[in-house]
C-alpha cells in the first residue's frame, strides 16, 4: 500500500473512531434519544446520496432486508448500547463483527476454517466476555450485549448482501438510508418522548456531531473505504482497520474522561489479538468476513 493510501485509511479509521465517541456524547451526555438520532442520521444520508439512488438495483426486496439488518436494527442496537456502555468498550465489543461474520460463513456459505482462525474467534469472544463482565458483581454490562446484538445482526446482513449484484459504497449507503430512517422515526415516536426538543435544544454540537456521522462517516469515511477495497485485497485492508478502536478507546479516554481499567486493557488485547488472527486469514466464501460490519453500513 502507497503512503498516500494509508493515510487515507488512517484518516478512515479516525473518523469511526471518533464518531464512536461523539456518538456516545450525544445519547448519553446530551440526552438525545438514541432511535431518534440513528432515525435523523440515516435521513441525512438518504437526502445527500439521493443521485446514488439510480439506478433502481435487482432484488429491491433482499435489499430492504439487508437495510433493516445493517441499517435500522443494527444501528438501533448500537446507539442503545453506546447510551449505557462507555465509548472505549463499545468501540472494543463492535470488532465481534468480525468472528460473527466468520461464524456465519461457515454456517450460510459453507466456509471452512483451521485451528488460527478457530483460536482467534474464541479470544475474540473470550477477550470481550472479560470487558462486558464484572466479576466483583457478578453483572454483565446491558450496554454491551446491545452491541453484540448489533454485531450479530449486521454481520447477518453482509451475508444476505452476498445475494445481491454489486452495488458501490455510496449506492448502499443511499438505499440503507433510505429504507432506514422511516421505521427508525416511526419507533423512536411510539417508544421515545421528547426527542425533537431534545434534539432541538441540544444546538449546534448536537447538529454538528449528526453532520459529521453523515458527511464525514457515512459519504467520506465508507465512499473512500470502498475505493481502497478496490485496490487491495480485504487480507491487508482488515488488519489495518483495527486502528479504529484504538482510536475509539483514545478518543473516549480524551474526550470523555472514561477510565481505563486493567480489565478493559487486557480484555481489549485479548479480542483485539484474536479479530487480528481472523482478519489475516483468507475466507475464501465470504472475503468481507474480515471486516465486520464496515463492509455493510460501517462501524459506527
Amino acid at each position: 500500500m502507497n503512503f498516500r493510501d494509508f493515510l487515507l485509511l488512517f484518516g478512515v479509521c479516525l473518523v469511526w473512531g471518533l464518531n464512536i465517541v461523539l456518538t456516545r456524547w450525544v445519547v448519553a451526555d446530551m440526552n438525545i434519544p438514541p432511535l431518534f438520532f440513528a432515525a435523523v442520521r440515516f435521513a441525512g444520508v438518504a437526502l445527500f446520496l439521493i443521485p446514488f439512488l439510480r439506478p433502481v438495483p435487482d432484488k429491491l426486496f433482499t435489499l430492504l432486508l439487508i437495510s433493516v439488518m445493517i441499517g435500522s436494527l443494527n444501528f438501533a442496537l448500537l446507539f442503545m448500547g453506546l447510551r449505557s456502555a462507555e465509548a472505549s468498550a463499545v468501540a472494543v465489543t463492535g470488532q465481534l463483527g468480525v468472528p460473527i461474520s466468520t461464524l456465519m460463513s461457515m454456517a450460510f456459505l459453507g466456509e471452512t476454517i483451521g485451528w488460527r482462525r478457530g483460536l482467534g474467534i474464541m479470544l475474540s469472544f473470550a477477550g470481550v466476555v472479560l470487558i462486558a463482565f464484572d466479576p466483583s458483581s457478578f453483572q454483565i454490562s446491558v450496554g454491551l450485549m446491545f452491541v453484540v446484538g448489533s454485531a450479530f445482526i449486521g454481520s447477518f446482513g453482509g451475508i444476505l448482501m452476498k445475494k445481491m449484484p454489486p452495488l458501490t459504497g455510496l449506492q448502499v449507503q443511499a438505499w440503507v438510508g433510505l429504507f432506514s430512517f422511516a421505521p427508525l422515526f416511526a419507533v423512536s415516536f411510539l417508544w421515545e418522548r421528547g426527542q425533537v426538543d431534545a434534539y432541538i435544544h441540544g444546538g449546534w454540537p448536537v447538529w454538528l456531531a449528526s453532520l459529521f456521522a453523515i458527511a464525514g462517516v457515512s459519504i467520506f469515511g465508507h465512499g473512500a473505504f470502498y475505493t481502497l477495497i478496490k485496490k487491495y485485497d480485504v487480507s491487508m485492508l482488515s488488519p489495518l482497520t483495527l486502528m479504529t478502536p484504538i482510536w475509539g478507546v483514545v478518543f473516549g479516554v480524551a474526550l470523555l474522561n472514561e477510565p481505563v481499567s486493567p480489565r478493559l486493557l487486557m480484555g481489549a488485547v485479548i479480542a483485539l489479538a484474536g479479530v487480528f488472527m481472523i482478519a489475516v486469514r483468507q475466507n475464501t466464501r465470504l472475503p468481507e468476513a474480515a471486516l465486520g460490519r464496515k463492509a455493510g453500513a460501517g462501524d459506527s
